[in-house]
Protein backbone atom coordinates (compact mmCIF):
# COMPACT_ATOMS: atom_id res chain seq x y z
CA UNK A 1 0.00 0.00 0.00
CA UNK A 2 1.04 3.56 -1.02
CA UNK A 3 1.61 6.48 -2.93
CA UNK A 4 1.58 4.97 -6.74
CA UNK A 5 2.42 8.68 -7.53
CA UNK A 6 4.13 10.47 -4.69
CA UNK A 7 3.69 14.38 -4.54
CA UNK A 8 3.56 17.27 -2.35
CA UNK A 9 0.29 18.71 -3.20
CA UNK A 10 -2.03 18.72 0.07
CA UNK A 11 -5.62 17.07 -1.87
CA UNK A 12 -8.75 19.43 -1.03
CA UNK A 13 -10.79 15.85 -1.49
CA UNK A 14 -10.32 12.30 -2.05
CA UNK A 15 -12.14 10.12 -4.28
CA UNK A 16 -12.01 6.41 -3.55
CA UNK A 17 -12.25 4.01 -6.79
CA UNK A 18 -13.30 0.31 -7.26
CA UNK A 19 -11.20 -1.60 -9.69
CA UNK A 20 -12.50 -4.80 -10.85
CA UNK A 21 -15.98 -3.59 -13.49
CA UNK A 22 -15.40 -0.21 -12.25
CA UNK A 23 -12.21 0.52 -13.70
CA UNK A 24 -11.43 -2.10 -16.03
CA UNK A 25 -13.22 -4.80 -17.45
CA UNK A 26 -11.53 -7.53 -16.01
CA UNK A 27 -14.03 -10.66 -17.39
CA UNK A 28 -11.71 -11.86 -19.80
CA UNK A 29 -8.66 -11.80 -18.14
CA UNK A 30 -10.81 -13.47 -15.13
CA UNK A 31 -11.80 -15.47 -17.31
CA UNK A 32 -8.63 -16.69 -18.64
CA UNK A 33 -7.20 -17.43 -15.03
CA UNK A 34 -10.22 -19.60 -14.24
CA UNK A 35 -9.08 -21.12 -17.41
CA UNK A 36 -5.73 -22.39 -16.38
CA UNK A 37 -6.91 -23.16 -12.71
CA UNK A 38 -9.28 -25.39 -13.86
CA UNK A 39 -7.14 -27.21 -16.27
CA UNK A 40 -4.52 -27.41 -13.88
CA UNK A 41 -6.89 -28.77 -11.51
CA UNK A 42 -9.65 -30.59 -12.73
CA UNK A 43 -11.65 -29.33 -10.93
CA UNK A 44 -15.40 -28.21 -12.61
CA UNK A 45 -15.89 -24.41 -12.36
CA UNK A 46 -18.60 -22.69 -13.96
CA UNK A 47 -16.76 -20.13 -15.19
CA UNK A 48 -19.63 -17.89 -16.91
CA UNK A 49 -21.67 -18.31 -13.27
CA UNK A 50 -18.36 -17.13 -11.72
CA UNK A 51 -17.64 -13.89 -14.12
CA UNK A 52 -21.52 -13.07 -12.95
CA UNK A 53 -20.19 -12.57 -9.35
CA UNK A 54 -17.53 -10.80 -9.85
CA UNK A 55 -16.82 -8.25 -6.34
CA UNK A 56 -16.07 -10.62 -3.43
CA UNK A 57 -13.13 -11.91 -2.68
CA UNK A 58 -11.17 -14.69 -4.56
CA UNK A 59 -11.76 -17.37 -1.85
CA UNK A 60 -15.35 -16.80 -1.44
CA UNK A 61 -15.86 -17.58 -5.07
CA UNK A 62 -13.43 -20.96 -4.92
CA UNK A 63 -15.23 -21.86 -2.26
CA UNK A 64 -17.81 -22.87 -4.47
CA UNK A 65 -15.93 -25.12 -6.69
CA UNK A 66 -13.01 -26.76 -3.68
CA UNK A 67 -13.51 -28.21 -0.81
CA UNK A 68 -12.52 -25.53 1.91
CA UNK A 69 -8.72 -28.10 3.18
CA UNK A 70 -7.89 -26.61 -0.85
CA UNK A 71 -9.38 -22.71 -1.53
CA UNK A 72 -5.81 -21.37 -0.19
CA UNK A 73 -3.83 -23.55 -2.36
CA UNK A 74 -6.09 -23.06 -5.73
CA UNK A 75 -5.98 -19.02 -4.74
CA UNK A 76 -2.36 -19.20 -4.24
CA UNK A 77 -2.45 -21.13 -7.79
CA UNK A 78 -5.07 -18.89 -9.58
CA UNK A 79 -2.82 -15.55 -7.99
CA UNK A 80 0.43 -16.46 -9.18
CA UNK A 81 -1.47 -17.23 -12.99
CA UNK A 82 -3.22 -13.87 -13.44
CA UNK A 83 -0.06 -11.96 -14.10
CA UNK A 84 0.43 -13.85 -17.29
CA UNK A 85 -2.92 -14.55 -18.27
CA UNK A 86 -5.12 -11.83 -16.70
CA UNK A 87 -3.85 -8.55 -17.55
CA UNK A 88 -3.29 -8.15 -21.21
CA UNK A 89 -6.74 -9.25 -22.08
CA UNK A 90 -8.62 -6.92 -19.55
CA UNK A 91 -9.43 -3.16 -21.22
CA UNK A 92 -10.01 -0.24 -19.37
CA UNK A 93 -13.51 0.68 -19.15
CA UNK A 94 -14.88 3.44 -21.21
CA UNK A 95 -14.10 6.82 -19.29
CA UNK A 96 -11.78 4.89 -16.14
CA UNK A 97 -9.27 6.63 -16.99
CA UNK A 98 -10.38 10.36 -17.98
CA UNK A 99 -12.37 9.98 -14.41
CA UNK A 100 -9.07 8.92 -12.54
CA UNK A 101 -7.25 12.14 -14.39
CA UNK A 102 -10.31 14.77 -13.67
CA UNK A 103 -10.05 13.86 -9.97
CA UNK A 104 -6.47 15.05 -9.93
CA UNK A 105 -6.95 17.73 -12.04
CA UNK A 106 -8.99 19.67 -9.83
CA UNK A 107 -6.90 19.07 -6.62
CA UNK A 108 -7.86 15.71 -5.43
CA UNK A 109 -6.16 12.24 -4.71
CA UNK A 110 -7.50 9.23 -6.39
CA UNK A 111 -7.84 5.97 -4.44
CA UNK A 112 -8.01 2.58 -5.81
CA UNK A 113 -9.29 0.16 -3.02
CA UNK A 114 -9.99 -3.12 -4.19
CA UNK A 115 -10.41 -6.64 -3.03
CA UNK A 116 -8.57 -7.83 -5.53
CA UNK A 117 -4.67 -8.60 -4.80
CA UNK A 118 -2.88 -4.99 -4.55
CA UNK A 119 0.36 -6.95 -6.76
CA UNK A 120 -2.16 -8.15 -9.41
CA UNK A 121 -3.99 -4.76 -9.41
CA UNK A 122 -1.28 -2.69 -9.83
CA UNK A 123 -0.24 -4.56 -12.94
CA UNK A 124 -3.43 -3.82 -14.83
CA UNK A 125 -3.35 0.20 -13.48
CA UNK A 126 -0.01 0.07 -15.02
CA UNK A 127 -0.65 -1.90 -18.45
CA UNK A 128 -3.73 0.91 -19.04
CA UNK A 129 -2.03 3.81 -17.99
CA UNK A 130 -4.86 4.37 -14.60
CA UNK A 131 -2.75 6.67 -12.55
CA UNK A 132 -4.42 7.47 -9.07
CA UNK A 133 -2.74 8.60 -6.16
CA UNK A 134 -3.10 5.67 -3.72
CA UNK A 135 -3.34 1.71 -4.07
CA UNK A 136 -5.09 -0.56 -1.51
CA UNK A 137 -5.56 -4.52 -2.08
CA UNK A 138 -7.40 -7.39 -0.66
CA UNK A 139 -10.32 -5.26 1.00
CA UNK A 140 -14.00 -5.84 0.15
CA UNK A 141 -17.27 -4.36 1.66
CA UNK A 142 -16.77 -2.89 5.45
CA UNK A 143 -13.48 -4.21 5.11
CA UNK A 144 -12.74 -1.43 2.41
CA UNK A 145 -14.16 1.29 4.90
CA UNK A 146 -10.59 1.07 6.37
CA UNK A 147 -8.46 1.93 3.85
CA UNK A 148 -11.36 4.84 2.61
CA UNK A 149 -11.11 5.93 6.24
CA UNK A 150 -7.09 6.21 6.49
CA UNK A 151 -6.91 8.07 2.98
CA UNK A 152 -9.77 10.61 3.56
CA UNK A 153 -12.10 9.28 1.32
CA UNK A 154 -15.13 11.71 0.53
CA UNK A 155 -16.49 9.70 -2.22
CA UNK A 156 -16.33 6.13 -3.10
CA UNK A 157 -17.00 4.40 -6.78
CA UNK A 158 -18.17 1.36 -7.58
CA UNK A 159 -19.95 -1.26 -8.82
CA UNK A 160 -21.05 -3.75 -6.37
CA UNK A 161 -23.43 -3.59 -3.58
CA UNK A 162 -20.37 -4.62 -1.33
CA UNK A 163 -18.79 -1.05 -2.62
CA UNK A 164 -21.62 0.42 -1.22
CA UNK A 165 -21.53 -0.96 2.16
CA UNK A 166 -18.04 0.06 2.50
CA UNK A 167 -18.50 3.81 1.15
CA UNK A 168 -22.15 4.03 3.74
CA UNK A 169 -19.13 2.42 6.79
CA UNK A 170 -16.58 4.80 5.97
CA UNK A 171 -19.05 7.93 5.91
CA UNK A 172 -18.57 8.50 2.29
CA UNK A 173 -20.54 9.68 0.42
CA UNK A 174 -21.54 5.71 -2.37
CA UNK A 175 -21.30 6.60 -6.18
CA UNK A 176 -22.55 3.57 -7.80
CA UNK A 177 -22.24 2.51 -11.53
CA UNK A 178 -23.83 -0.04 -13.80
CA UNK A 179 -20.96 -1.68 -15.07
CA UNK A 180 -20.85 -4.69 -12.90
CA UNK A 181 -23.35 -7.16 -11.71
CA UNK A 182 -25.33 -4.86 -9.82
CA UNK A 183 -28.25 -3.23 -11.23
CA UNK A 184 -29.14 0.48 -10.90
CA UNK A 185 -32.03 -0.43 -8.24
CA UNK A 186 -30.06 -2.66 -6.18
CA UNK A 187 -27.53 -0.03 -5.59
CA UNK A 188 -29.97 2.51 -4.80
CA UNK A 189 -31.54 -0.03 -2.43
CA UNK A 190 -28.10 -0.81 -0.75
CA UNK A 191 -27.87 3.00 0.02
CA UNK A 192 -25.91 4.51 -2.92
CA UNK A 193 -26.29 7.81 -3.18
CA UNK A 194 -25.69 8.39 -7.03
CA UNK A 195 -26.48 6.18 -9.35
CA UNK A 196 -23.99 6.79 -12.73
CA UNK A 197 -24.40 4.59 -15.89
CA UNK A 198 -20.82 4.20 -15.88
CA UNK A 199 -17.50 6.21 -15.47
CA UNK A 200 -17.95 8.43 -18.86
CA UNK A 201 -20.69 10.35 -16.48
CA UNK A 202 -18.42 10.96 -13.92
CA UNK A 203 -16.06 13.96 -14.40
CA UNK A 204 -19.18 15.71 -15.49
CA UNK A 205 -21.03 14.68 -12.23
CA UNK A 206 -17.96 15.81 -10.03
CA UNK A 207 -17.65 18.95 -11.37
CA UNK A 208 -21.17 19.73 -10.63
CA UNK A 209 -20.94 17.98 -7.39
CA UNK A 210 -17.71 20.06 -6.18
CA UNK A 211 -19.41 23.39 -7.97
CA UNK A 212 -22.33 22.91 -5.85
CA UNK A 213 -20.19 23.51 -2.49
CA UNK A 214 -20.41 20.00 -1.12
CA UNK A 215 -18.74 19.92 1.77
CA UNK A 216 -16.77 17.64 0.14
CA UNK A 217 -15.01 20.64 -1.64
CA UNK A 218 -14.19 22.08 2.01
CA UNK A 219 -13.41 19.42 3.77
CA UNK A 220 -9.38 19.41 3.57
CA UNK A 221 -9.14 23.08 2.30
Amino acid sequence: MGPMSPTARTPRFTVGFDLDLTLVDSRPGIRAAYETLAAATGAAIDIDLALSRIGPPLEQELAHWFPADRVAEAAAFYVAAYPDHGITPSPALPGAREAVATVRELGGQAVVVTAKNATNARLHLDHLRIEPDVLVGSLWAEGKAVALREHGADVYVGDHVGDVRGARAAGALSVGVTTGPCAADELRAAGADVVLAGLTDFPEWLRGYLAAGEPVAEARA
